[in-house]
């Protein structure tokens, strides 16, 4: 059974979660977990202005994703900066590609998951992961979140992201906060969580 994890992460913070949340779906016996980066859309030039360009070269070796990626997958976990309260515009127009998938019904049935980062506590983790939702329910895909099983949820001696809805991470204002090991707690549980319920599905 295949479980894709596909994110976009200009500085990092998604894709260290996302390294975790691919670590716990492998844990499942028999699932194969897979890494896969989004398109760029921002040429160098900005990502250099930006900061961006070291951490975008640490991720190099992550393959790009392609649409029928997602078609063979039996579980795909998307992962995304907040912008706006929104998902990334990268992340935007990845999924905006995906209508030949929709005509078809190919990732009808499949189960689909989120995770996310912002850079301030209340900056729009919940409803990025919510309006996302929205483009994978119009897919036809199950919805599965980080239920309180995870008990890292519960906490209250520490800032920390995550809900109900999916794994989150608080990146700062300025980016130099990297993941909890509350945040990849969660981000861990939810790869697990989401590979069990696909392996029951594809049974």
């Amino acid at each position: 059974m295949k479980v894709l994890v596909v994110y976009y992460s200009l500085y990092g913070h998604v894709y260290r979660l996302g390294q975790e949340v691919a670590e716990g779906a492998r844990s499942v016996e028999g699932v194969e977990a897979e890494l896969r980066r989004v398109p760029e859309t921002l040429p160098r030039e900005v990502l250099e202005k930006m900061g961006a360009v070291d951490a975008q070269e640490k991720q190099s070796h992550i393959p790009v994703c392609t649409v029928d990626e997602l078609a063979e997958a039996d579980a795909i976990i998307f992962g995304t900066p907040t912008r706006f309260g929104n998902m990334c515009g990268q992340m935007r127009q990845f999924l905006d590609s995906t209508g030949k998938l929709w005509s078809s019904g190919a990732l009808v049935g499949k189960v689909g998951s989120v995770f996310a980062s912002s850079n301030t506590q209340h900056g729009g983790q919940e409803s990025t992961i919510l309006s996302f939702y929205i483009t994978l329910l119009h897919q036809g895909m199950v919805i599965v979140g980080l239920p309180y099983a995870f008990k890292g949820q519960m906490t209250m001696n520490e800032i920390t992201g995550c809900s109900p809805y999916g794994a989150s991470t608080i990146a700062g204002t300025d980016g130099s906060r990297y993941p909890s090991d509350n945040e990849l707690a969660g981000a861990l549980f939810q790869g697990e969580h989401v590979a069990k319920i696909a392996k029951k599905l594809t049974v």
